[in-house]
């Protein structure tokens, strides 16, 4: 696996989320600005962040409660998104979409964190 973070599918799958959510928060209304808008996007970036930062540590074990701490935060993003949709702040096909996102990289998280058991370092098999 190594620590380079990049190569992870799971972490390209959540830096894409980031961005979509990005460009999508930045419709929000400025009342928001300095609230949900602002926790939503701490939440996405601590995503992709928290992987990143496991996978520099080099052990097996840093990486998966690293990986815990993402979906922590990717449950927070769901939230999130959540209300955005039920205040108008998101349409359906917009919530939807990210929705999927949140789906996919939530089951790419178990599946990394499964990988992980047992593993003392990144490397080993």
């Amino acid at each position: 696996m190594g620590s380079n973070f990049r190569e992870l599918a799971v972490w390209q799958k959540a830096h894409q989320l980031v961005l979509d959510i990005y460009k999508i928060s930045a419709q929000f209304p400025i009342t928001e600005q300095f609230c949900m808008t602002q926790q939503l996007r701490r939440a996405a970036y601590s995503i992709p962040a928290n992987i990143a930062e496991g996978c520099s540590r080099g052990y097996a074990a840093e990486l998966k409660r690293f990986t815990g701490i993402a979906r922590g935060s990717l449950g927070e993003v769901e939230y999130f998104l959540l209300l955005g949709k039920d205040l108008g702040y998101l349409s359906e096909e917009e919530y939807l979409a990210l929705e999927a996102q949140c789906d996919e990289i939530g089951r790419m998280l178990n599946g990394l964190i499964k990988s992980l058991k047992g593993r003392l370092t990144i490397d080993s098999k």
